[in-house]
């Protein structure tokens, strides 16, 4: 019954948050479009922050953004969550499947974050959608991306999809630096009321491809008290000699390594 209760006012909270910030942010992308894009970067960072707080979420960030541009994180992905926290560390935009346009609510929240939508099985396409995300890049903007490709269990990492990496190397060539930076990111999802999250529970908080989104949000919303902590590592330098499934491996090294700590 409590549970339901929390569900309730959590939810309420967060759609009254929403259309207090939804007017602001429509007026902070049309400021993007005539080259003003920061106010669109920090409301959505604003609203992750209060999602946090709401659901009683506790963030912890290890390490620190580089102040360099172009930037892109690399992340693993276990959770819709993932979205909300890495939204809160810092005004930033995600790279996502196209699928998530159609999706009530999130597909439109997405793209008031200026989020760029990708077809992961069009390879051909691969080219394009790196330059999509390039140009944001170029921008100064921070660009994450999620190069599993998927949401996992927690307790590993999937293979890397690399062609995505090339955003980097576009990035580099239409910005007068001598290289491009890309930031694994490691999020661990540690404690749930207090108590360490093992391999165990950890699927209990994420959110498998075989999983509704409904099943998934419903008991972390209901719940709460979680804490979760945000590792980024030290930065790749992406160059005109570097390659793409190099960094990719050093990428997806540094986050297990991460990992394999907590």
């Amino acid at each position: 019954m409590l549970g339901t209760v929390r569900f309730v006012l959590i939810i309420f909270s967060i759609i009254v948050t929403l259309i207090l910030v939804l007017p602001l942010q429509l007026i902070a992308l049309v400021a993007a479009r005539f080259g003003a894009p920061k106010p669109a970067g920090y409301l959505p960072m604003m609203f992750h922050r209060i999602v946090l707080k709401l659901v009683g979420i506790r963030l912890t960030v290890n390490g620190e953004l580089p102040k360099h541009r172009p930037l892109l994180l690399v992340s693993n992905h276990v959770s819709w969550l993932d979205i909300v926290i890495l939204g809160a560390v810092a005004p930033l935009s995600f790279v996502a499947k196209s699928e998530m346009l159609s999706w009530p609510i999130f597909g439109k929240m997405a793209q008031l974050q200026r989020t760029v939508f990708i077809q992961r099985e069009q390879r051909r396409q691969s080219a394009n959608q790196a330059n999509a995300i390039a140009d944001r890049m170029t921008a100064k903007e921070i660009m994450v991306l999620f190069p599993e490709g998927t949401t996992t269990d927690g307790n590993m990492l999937a293979a890397f999809k690399t062609p995505l990496f090339e955003a980097a190397r576009f990035a580099l060539v239409a910005s007068p630096v001598e290289e491009a930076l890309v930031q694994p990111v490691a999020i661990d999802y540690s404690h749930i009321h207090g108590l360490p999250i093992g391999r165990a529970e950890r699927p209990h908080v994420a959110w498998p491809g075989d999983l509704g989104l409904g099943e998934s949000l419903i008991p972390i919303l209901k719940k709460g008290a979680l804490d979760v902590t945000v590792h980024l590592s030290d930065p790749i330098a992406f160059t005109e000699q570097s390659k793409r499934k190099i960094v990719s491996a050093e990428a997806c090294e540094a986050i297990g390594n991460m990992l394999l700590k907590r």
